[in-house]
């Protein structure tokens, strides 16, 4: 497994150590823990934080092909498939996983972008523990990105995957981005993939 830090590519074909094809696409975070008791319920005491991941299909020169998420859990191609929306964040492990089955996304297709968004407005201040990691055919951990940053932003462009020939390759974007929606932050997506 490789742990990545902002901005860094890998090549996920010479990471795993079989053949790629079906990835989990794991995101998690856990919300920081405020005070408790009278006080900390006047002051925004509850610890459940609803975050939402969404993967985009995007063609070479940044076009949308396609959007999952929470409304939309599976692309018109079936080749990307939301697992469902976890409302509170609470728990170990992933807390939203997308599935790729990379066979299945047409050529056209280069980019795939994932974000984590909050629909409620819950800024990344509120939130600790964000991660994004590809898990190869759901036994081998090939990537993992351990995201630091914190900010009064809604939405993070988390990482990518850029088709490379017969290649994979991930990137470890953690670009925070305005909006409570995927879709509102498709200009910021666009420039830092493209970029």
């Amino acid at each position: 497994m490789v742990s990545l830090t902002k901005n860094q590519t890998v090549s996920l074909s010479k990471t795993a150590k079989s053949s790629l094809d079906v990835l989990q696409v794991g995101l998690g975070w856990d919300p920081v823990k405020k005070k408790k008791g009278f006080f900390g319920s006047l002051l925004g005491g509850g610890d459940e934080i609803d975050l939402d991941a969404s993967c985009v299909l995007m063609t070479a020169d940044g076009t949308d092909i396609d959007t999952i998420w929470f409304s939309q859990l599976k692309s018109r191609c079936g080749g990307v498939i939301h697992n469902g929306d976890n409302l509170t964040g609470e728990g170990d492990g992933d807390d939203e996983v997308i599935t790729v089955t990379l066979s299945a996304l047409p050529s056209v297709v280069e980019y795939l972008a994932f974000t984590v968004n909050s629909f409620r407005g819950q800024t990344f201040d509120e939130v600790e523990n964000a991660f994004c990691r590809v898990v190869s055919n759901g036994r081998e951990e090939l990537v993992r990105y351990q995201l630091n940053e914190k900010g009064s932003h809604t939405g993070i462009l988390i990482a990518s995957l850029r088709r490379n020939g017969g290649d994979w390759e991930f990137k470890a974007h953690g670009k925070a981005c305005a909006g409570q929606r995927v879709d509102q932050m498709m200009p910021e997506i666009k420039a830092e993939v493209l970029g």
